[in-house]
């Protein structure tokens, strides 16, 4: 059964993550109000966009403390550049220290390409040669670079314990994973590579 997956609807690149999911097989719902939270969903998406007026928004629907107290009880949750920073300093469950706008403002835009961090492994053995074949393309996929589209981004500039990056660029991690929750600097939702969706849908199939 494919995971529905709530999109944070209040300002921001919301539309871009919906069509990523829906074409990845996802539900989507979108997040407008507060009574939109009695809908269920298996995970959340905070989109890129402005954190501080995303943030003021949650507080005068009254959505920030219920969504708060969900990711803390460990909803999976996949934060882009705003959505980063409402993670980290907003809600503050997410273990990192972060710097707005540290890659430049919108101007400074910019696209490059990182290193992905994450160790993929086989989950289900279906015979010894579709085993091979299977690590031999995650592996392959897993050297290739990962595209990253910066747009006034945030730096993560410390992490704390239990925090895993999961891309990095120049040896500075701009993707981490902490617990039920993986957070970027950048806007995946405009490169075509699937790699930080796929570990998210993974977060949506453990108990935390």
């Amino acid at each position: 059964m494919s995971p529905t997956i709530a999109v944070l609807a209040l300002q921001g690149a919301f539309i871009e993550h919906e069509q990523r999911l829906q074409s990845l097989g996802c539900t989507t719902i979108e997040l407008r109000q507060a009574a939109d939270l009695a809908r269920p969903f298996d995970g959340l998406v905070l989109p890129g966009g402005e954190s501080t007026v995303q943030a003021k928004l949650l507080h005068d629907l009254g959505m920030f403390e219920p969504l708060r107290q969900r990711i803390a009880e460990g909803l999976p949750t996949f934060g882009t550049c705003a959505g980063l920073i409402l993670l980290a300093d907003h809600f503050r469950t997410l273990a990192v220290t972060v710097r707005r706008n540290a890659y430049g403002r919108q101007l400074g835009s910019f696209h490059a390409k990182g290193r992905w961090e994450e160790t993929q492994k086989a989950e289900k053995t279906r015979g010894m040669t579709d085993v091979a074949d299977d690590l031999g393309a995650r592996t392959a996929l897993a050297a290739a670079p990962i595209p990253l589209t910066f747009i006034r981004a945030p730096r993560i500039e410390a992490t704390g314990p239990g925090v895993q990056p999961l891309v990095t660029l120049n040896d500075t991690p701009v993707a981490v994973r902490y617990r039920n929750q993986i957070a970027v600097a950048f806007h995946p939702e405009l490169d075509d590579d699937n790699r930080l969706y796929d570990a998210f849908l993974g977060l949506t199939e453990r108990t935390y």
